[in-house]
Protein backbone atom coordinates (compact mmCIF):
# COMPACT_ATOMS: atom_id res chain seq x y z
CA UNK A 1 0.00 0.00 0.00
CA UNK A 2 3.16 2.32 1.02
CA UNK A 3 4.47 1.61 -2.62
CA UNK A 4 1.36 2.29 -4.13
CA UNK A 5 0.87 5.49 -2.77
CA UNK A 6 4.60 6.95 -3.14
CA UNK A 7 3.57 6.59 -6.91
CA UNK A 8 0.20 8.34 -7.20
CA UNK A 9 1.72 11.08 -5.59
CA UNK A 10 4.80 11.44 -7.51
CA UNK A 11 2.94 10.43 -10.72
CA UNK A 12 -0.92 11.87 -10.02
CA UNK A 13 -3.97 10.72 -12.57
CA UNK A 14 -4.43 14.10 -13.42
CA UNK A 15 -2.60 16.21 -15.30
CA UNK A 16 -1.06 18.24 -12.74
CA UNK A 17 -0.19 18.39 -9.76
CA UNK A 18 1.42 19.89 -6.34
CA UNK A 19 4.52 19.60 -4.65
CA UNK A 20 6.04 20.13 -1.57
CA UNK A 21 7.16 23.78 -1.95
CA UNK A 22 4.26 24.64 -3.98
CA UNK A 23 5.36 23.54 -7.51
CA UNK A 24 2.65 22.75 -9.59
CA UNK A 25 3.99 19.65 -11.90
CA UNK A 26 2.33 19.14 -15.45
CA UNK A 27 2.17 16.11 -17.46
CA UNK A 28 2.28 15.83 -21.59
CA UNK A 29 -1.00 17.28 -22.04
CA UNK A 30 1.47 20.62 -21.46
CA UNK A 31 4.35 20.23 -23.64
CA UNK A 32 5.28 19.33 -27.09
CA UNK A 33 7.51 16.17 -27.66
CA UNK A 34 9.93 16.24 -30.47
CA UNK A 35 12.24 14.35 -32.45
CA UNK A 36 9.84 11.43 -33.28
CA UNK A 37 7.59 10.35 -36.50
CA UNK A 38 5.52 8.23 -35.08
CA UNK A 39 2.53 9.44 -33.51
CA UNK A 40 1.48 8.61 -29.76
CA UNK A 41 -1.63 6.64 -30.82
CA UNK A 42 0.73 3.96 -32.28
CA UNK A 43 2.79 3.80 -29.61
CA UNK A 44 3.33 1.97 -26.20
CA UNK A 45 4.53 5.08 -24.74
CA UNK A 46 5.01 8.10 -26.24
CA UNK A 47 8.53 8.51 -25.17
CA UNK A 48 9.10 5.30 -27.22
CA UNK A 49 10.56 5.72 -30.93
CA UNK A 50 8.68 2.97 -32.62
CA UNK A 51 5.04 2.02 -32.98
CA UNK A 52 3.72 -0.92 -31.13
CA UNK A 53 2.93 -2.67 -34.57
CA UNK A 54 6.74 -2.98 -34.44
CA UNK A 55 7.55 -4.93 -31.90
CA UNK A 56 7.37 -8.34 -34.18
CA UNK A 57 9.06 -6.86 -37.33
CA UNK A 58 12.16 -5.89 -35.49
CA UNK A 59 14.97 -8.29 -33.91
CA UNK A 60 14.67 -7.89 -30.34
CA UNK A 61 17.53 -5.83 -29.62
CA UNK A 62 16.42 -3.28 -31.95
CA UNK A 63 12.86 -3.16 -29.94
CA UNK A 64 14.18 -2.95 -26.46
CA UNK A 65 16.90 -0.24 -28.02
CA UNK A 66 14.02 1.81 -29.24
CA UNK A 67 12.67 2.04 -26.06
CA UNK A 68 15.49 4.74 -24.90
CA UNK A 69 14.16 8.10 -25.37
CA UNK A 70 17.48 9.49 -27.73
CA UNK A 71 16.70 12.39 -29.73
CA UNK A 72 13.39 13.23 -28.09
CA UNK A 73 12.79 16.28 -26.46
CA UNK A 74 10.17 18.20 -25.16
CA UNK A 75 8.67 22.07 -25.85
CA UNK A 76 6.71 24.47 -23.90
CA UNK A 77 6.67 28.08 -23.08
CA UNK A 78 6.31 29.35 -19.08
CA UNK A 79 6.09 32.71 -16.99
CA UNK A 80 7.91 30.82 -14.03
CA UNK A 81 10.74 31.61 -11.83
CA UNK A 82 11.53 28.28 -10.93
CA UNK A 83 11.86 25.51 -13.08
CA UNK A 84 11.59 21.59 -11.73
CA UNK A 85 11.79 18.11 -13.52
CA UNK A 86 10.63 15.05 -12.28
CA UNK A 87 11.18 11.70 -14.83
CA UNK A 88 11.32 7.92 -13.80
CA UNK A 89 13.33 5.91 -16.43
CA UNK A 90 12.40 2.46 -17.64
CA UNK A 91 15.56 0.63 -16.48
CA UNK A 92 18.26 3.04 -14.40
CA UNK A 93 21.11 1.95 -17.05
CA UNK A 94 24.88 2.52 -16.11
CA UNK A 95 27.82 2.14 -18.80
CA UNK A 96 31.63 2.34 -17.51
CA UNK A 97 31.97 4.78 -20.69
CA UNK A 98 29.04 7.15 -21.16
CA UNK A 99 27.80 9.20 -17.87
CA UNK A 100 24.48 8.93 -16.01
CA UNK A 101 24.06 12.37 -17.41
CA UNK A 102 23.98 11.67 -20.76
CA UNK A 103 22.68 8.04 -20.25
CA UNK A 104 19.35 9.01 -18.00
CA UNK A 105 19.61 12.49 -17.16
CA UNK A 106 18.03 15.63 -18.85
CA UNK A 107 19.32 18.69 -20.54
CA UNK A 108 17.65 22.06 -20.41
CA UNK A 109 17.26 24.60 -22.94
CA UNK A 110 15.83 28.15 -23.58
CA UNK A 111 15.30 30.17 -26.50
CA UNK A 112 17.11 33.08 -26.45
CA UNK A 113 16.40 35.07 -29.55
CA UNK A 114 17.17 32.97 -32.51
CA UNK A 115 19.69 30.71 -30.47
CA UNK A 116 18.78 27.81 -28.37
CA UNK A 117 20.81 28.21 -25.02
CA UNK A 118 22.07 25.97 -22.34
CA UNK A 119 20.82 26.20 -19.13
CA UNK A 120 21.27 23.10 -16.78
CA UNK A 121 21.25 19.58 -16.50
CA UNK A 122 18.71 17.18 -14.48
CA UNK A 123 20.90 15.05 -12.64
CA UNK A 124 19.63 11.62 -12.26
CA UNK A 125 19.15 9.63 -9.00
CA UNK A 126 17.72 6.36 -10.05
CA UNK A 127 14.43 5.04 -11.52
CA UNK A 128 13.10 8.08 -10.31
CA UNK A 129 14.42 11.49 -10.24
CA UNK A 130 13.29 15.12 -9.31
CA UNK A 131 15.59 18.12 -9.88
CA UNK A 132 15.27 22.16 -9.84
CA UNK A 133 16.99 23.30 -13.53
CA UNK A 134 16.62 27.06 -12.85
CA UNK A 135 15.38 29.48 -10.32
CA UNK A 136 14.97 32.85 -9.15
CA UNK A 137 14.45 33.94 -12.89
CA UNK A 138 12.13 37.33 -13.47
CA UNK A 139 8.57 36.28 -14.30
CA UNK A 140 8.03 36.71 -18.03
CA UNK A 141 7.04 33.84 -20.79
CA UNK A 142 10.13 32.14 -22.49
CA UNK A 143 10.42 28.89 -24.55
CA UNK A 144 12.11 25.85 -23.80
CA UNK A 145 13.56 22.54 -24.97
CA UNK A 146 14.10 19.77 -22.48
CA UNK A 147 16.42 17.04 -23.97
CA UNK A 148 15.36 13.30 -22.92
CA UNK A 149 17.37 10.36 -22.13
CA UNK A 150 19.59 9.14 -25.05
CA UNK A 151 20.64 5.16 -23.29
CA UNK A 152 17.31 4.57 -21.09
CA UNK A 153 13.63 4.97 -21.66
CA UNK A 154 11.08 7.73 -20.32
CA UNK A 155 8.34 6.28 -18.21
CA UNK A 156 7.10 9.55 -17.19
CA UNK A 157 8.35 13.13 -17.17
CA UNK A 158 6.41 16.25 -15.50
CA UNK A 159 7.54 19.62 -15.82
CA UNK A 160 7.05 21.87 -12.43
CA UNK A 161 6.70 25.52 -12.12
CA UNK A 162 5.09 28.53 -9.65
CA UNK A 163 1.55 27.74 -8.25
CA UNK A 164 0.75 31.47 -10.00
CA UNK A 165 2.32 30.64 -13.46
CA UNK A 166 1.43 29.09 -16.42
CA UNK A 167 2.46 26.60 -19.39
CA UNK A 168 1.15 26.24 -22.66
CA UNK A 169 2.29 23.41 -25.25
CA UNK A 170 4.82 24.82 -28.07
CA UNK A 171 3.84 25.03 -31.63
CA UNK A 172 4.52 22.19 -33.73
CA UNK A 173 7.70 23.16 -35.95
CA UNK A 174 6.78 24.01 -39.63
CA UNK A 175 10.05 22.71 -41.05
CA UNK A 176 9.94 19.17 -42.30
CA UNK A 177 12.06 17.02 -40.30
CA UNK A 178 16.22 15.83 -40.69
CA UNK A 179 15.73 11.86 -39.83
CA UNK A 180 19.12 9.90 -38.81
CA UNK A 181 19.43 5.77 -38.99
CA UNK A 182 22.44 4.86 -37.45
CA UNK A 183 24.45 3.30 -34.55
CA UNK A 184 25.34 3.91 -31.16
CA UNK A 185 27.58 6.89 -31.95
CA UNK A 186 24.07 7.92 -33.63
CA UNK A 187 22.08 7.35 -30.66
CA UNK A 188 24.12 9.23 -28.38
CA UNK A 189 26.67 7.00 -27.46
CA UNK A 190 29.05 8.53 -25.35
CA UNK A 191 27.94 12.44 -24.86
CA UNK A 192 28.10 13.22 -21.45
CA UNK A 193 25.03 14.84 -21.28
CA UNK A 194 21.98 14.73 -23.78
CA UNK A 195 22.59 17.82 -25.60
CA UNK A 196 25.57 16.86 -27.00
CA UNK A 197 24.21 14.48 -29.22
CA UNK A 198 24.94 15.37 -32.93
CA UNK A 199 21.41 14.92 -33.59
CA UNK A 200 20.56 16.99 -30.91
CA UNK A 201 23.08 19.83 -31.71
CA UNK A 202 22.01 20.12 -35.67
CA UNK A 203 18.57 20.13 -34.34
CA UNK A 204 19.36 23.62 -32.44
CA UNK A 205 21.56 25.08 -34.40
CA UNK A 206 19.26 24.34 -37.67
CA UNK A 207 16.60 24.96 -35.36
CA UNK A 208 14.58 21.82 -37.00
CA UNK A 209 12.95 18.59 -35.55
CA UNK A 210 15.14 16.01 -35.94
CA UNK A 211 14.45 12.36 -35.48
CA UNK A 212 16.96 9.54 -34.19
CA UNK A 213 16.54 6.40 -35.19
CA UNK A 214 20.10 5.62 -33.72
CA UNK A 215 20.27 1.69 -32.39
CA UNK A 216 23.36 0.76 -30.17
CA UNK A 217 25.04 -2.35 -32.06
CA UNK A 218 22.00 -2.74 -34.67
CA UNK A 219 21.72 0.04 -36.71
CA UNK A 220 21.97 -2.77 -39.84
CA UNK A 221 20.08 -0.74 -42.58
CA UNK A 222 16.86 -3.02 -42.29
CA UNK A 223 13.72 -3.07 -44.45
CA UNK A 224 11.16 -2.75 -41.53
CA UNK A 225 13.22 0.75 -40.27
CA UNK A 226 13.68 1.78 -43.90
CA UNK A 227 9.86 1.02 -44.76
CA UNK A 228 8.94 3.36 -40.87
CA UNK A 229 11.27 6.27 -42.40
CA UNK A 230 9.74 6.38 -45.58
CA UNK A 231 6.16 7.12 -44.31
CA UNK A 232 6.82 10.73 -43.63
CA UNK A 233 8.23 13.47 -46.11
CA UNK A 234 11.64 14.77 -44.24
CA UNK A 235 14.14 17.64 -45.66
CA UNK A 236 16.68 14.54 -46.25
CA UNK A 237 17.58 11.54 -44.86
CA UNK A 238 21.41 10.61 -42.97
CA UNK A 239 21.76 7.12 -43.11
CA UNK A 240 25.22 6.22 -40.79
CA UNK A 241 25.00 2.41 -40.01
CA UNK A 242 28.41 1.59 -41.33
CA UNK A 243 29.63 0.51 -38.01
CA UNK A 244 26.99 -2.11 -37.15
CA UNK A 245 27.05 -3.54 -41.00
CA UNK A 246 29.73 -6.29 -39.93
CA UNK A 247 30.97 -7.33 -43.20
CA UNK A 248 31.61 -5.51 -46.82
CA UNK A 249 28.87 -8.68 -48.11
CA UNK A 250 25.97 -6.72 -45.93
CA UNK A 251 26.57 -3.43 -47.06
CA UNK A 252 26.62 -4.54 -50.89
CA UNK A 253 23.29 -6.45 -49.45
CA UNK A 254 21.13 -3.97 -48.06
CA UNK A 255 22.50 -0.25 -49.51
CA UNK A 256 20.52 -0.48 -52.31
CA UNK A 257 16.98 -2.19 -50.91
CA UNK A 258 17.13 0.43 -48.25
CA UNK A 259 16.73 3.60 -51.31
CA UNK A 260 14.88 1.77 -53.19
CA UNK A 261 12.36 1.53 -49.78
CA UNK A 262 12.52 4.61 -49.57
CA UNK A 263 12.07 5.94 -52.97
CA UNK A 264 8.99 4.38 -52.94
CA UNK A 265 6.94 6.98 -51.26
CA UNK A 266 10.12 9.58 -51.05
CA UNK A 267 11.17 10.08 -54.51
CA UNK A 268 13.23 12.99 -54.24
CA UNK A 269 13.85 13.21 -50.97
CA UNK A 270 17.82 13.32 -50.40
CA UNK A 271 19.74 10.36 -48.91
CA UNK A 272 23.24 10.86 -47.63
CA UNK A 273 25.53 8.29 -46.85
CA UNK A 274 28.18 8.38 -44.41
CA UNK A 275 31.59 5.88 -44.73
CA UNK A 276 32.93 3.93 -41.92
CA UNK A 277 34.06 6.49 -39.15
CA UNK A 278 38.04 6.56 -38.65
CA UNK A 279 39.39 5.28 -35.03
CA UNK A 280 42.56 6.54 -34.05
CA UNK A 281 43.50 2.85 -33.85
CA UNK A 282 43.76 2.43 -37.40
CA UNK A 283 46.76 4.77 -37.23
CA UNK A 284 48.88 1.75 -36.19
CA UNK A 285 46.26 -1.44 -36.29
CA UNK A 286 46.83 -2.43 -40.26
CA UNK A 287 44.19 -5.15 -39.68
CA UNK A 288 41.60 -2.88 -38.96
CA UNK A 289 42.37 -0.14 -40.86
CA UNK A 290 42.26 -2.68 -44.17
CA UNK A 291 38.86 -4.20 -42.86
CA UNK A 292 37.50 -0.55 -42.63
CA UNK A 293 38.64 0.24 -46.16
CA UNK A 294 37.28 -2.57 -47.42
CA UNK A 295 33.75 -1.48 -45.87
CA UNK A 296 34.07 1.72 -47.22
CA UNK A 297 34.65 0.53 -50.82
CA UNK A 298 31.42 -0.92 -50.61
CA UNK A 299 30.00 1.55 -49.50
CA UNK A 300 31.02 3.59 -52.85
CA UNK A 301 30.33 0.38 -54.88
CA UNK A 302 26.91 0.81 -54.08
CA UNK A 303 26.66 4.25 -54.18
CA UNK A 304 28.42 3.95 -57.61
CA UNK A 305 25.91 1.71 -59.33
CA UNK A 306 23.37 4.02 -58.10
CA UNK A 307 24.79 7.00 -59.43
CA UNK A 308 25.12 5.28 -62.67
CA UNK A 309 21.52 3.87 -63.11
CA UNK A 310 20.32 7.18 -62.91
CA UNK A 311 19.21 7.62 -59.33
CA UNK A 312 19.18 11.15 -58.06
CA UNK A 313 19.34 13.09 -54.72
CA UNK A 314 21.52 10.66 -53.19
CA UNK A 315 24.98 11.67 -51.40
CA UNK A 316 28.53 9.81 -50.74
CA UNK A 317 30.07 12.09 -47.24
CA UNK A 318 33.89 11.04 -46.33
CA UNK A 319 33.98 11.32 -42.90
CA UNK A 320 37.20 13.86 -42.22
CA UNK A 321 40.62 11.99 -42.01
CA UNK A 322 41.90 12.61 -38.57
CA UNK A 323 44.41 14.86 -37.98
CA UNK A 324 47.10 16.03 -34.92
CA UNK A 325 44.31 17.98 -33.35
CA UNK A 326 41.17 15.14 -34.33
CA UNK A 327 42.93 12.56 -32.00
CA UNK A 328 40.76 13.67 -28.78
CA UNK A 329 37.41 13.42 -29.95
CA UNK A 330 36.30 9.72 -28.64
CA UNK A 331 35.84 8.36 -25.19
CA UNK A 332 37.02 4.52 -26.18
CA UNK A 333 38.79 5.22 -30.07
CA UNK A 334 35.31 5.14 -31.43
CA UNK A 335 32.33 6.56 -29.34
CA UNK A 336 32.46 10.48 -29.27
CA UNK A 337 32.84 12.83 -26.29
CA UNK A 338 31.11 15.93 -26.65
CA UNK A 339 34.16 17.40 -28.65
CA UNK A 340 33.73 14.76 -31.43
CA UNK A 341 29.92 15.02 -31.34
CA UNK A 342 30.28 18.90 -31.69
CA UNK A 343 32.60 18.79 -34.51
CA UNK A 344 30.68 15.99 -36.71
CA UNK A 345 27.68 18.07 -35.88
CA UNK A 346 29.44 21.25 -37.43
CA UNK A 347 30.94 18.82 -40.24
CA UNK A 348 27.32 17.45 -41.16
CA UNK A 349 26.02 20.90 -41.40
CA UNK A 350 28.56 22.48 -43.73
CA UNK A 351 28.19 19.53 -45.69
CA UNK A 352 24.31 20.35 -46.02
CA UNK A 353 25.07 23.77 -47.11
CA UNK A 354 27.52 22.72 -49.47
CA UNK A 355 24.89 20.22 -51.33
CA UNK A 356 22.27 23.12 -50.60
CA UNK A 357 20.15 20.43 -49.02
CA UNK A 358 18.51 22.47 -46.54
CA UNK A 359 15.78 25.52 -47.28
CA UNK A 360 16.88 28.68 -46.23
Amino acid sequence: MRTFLFLFLFFPLSSHAQSEDNSIYYDNNFFLIEGTIVADSLKESPYDRLPSSYKNLVRRPVWDISKSSAGLSVRFLTNTTKLKVKWEVLNDFSMNHMPDTGIKGVDLYYKNGEQWQYINTGRPQGMISEYTLIENMTEEMREFKLFLPLYDGIKNIQIGIDPTSTITKALKNPKKPIIFYGTSITQGGCASRTGMVHTNIIARELDIDVANFGFSGNGRMEQPIAELISTVEPALYVIECMPNMIKPELITERTIPLVNTIRVKNPNTPIIFVDLFKSPMTFLNTKMKNENTAMDDALKAEFDKMIESGYDNIYFIETPKLTESEHEGTVDAIHFTDLGFQRYADFLITQFKAFELLAP
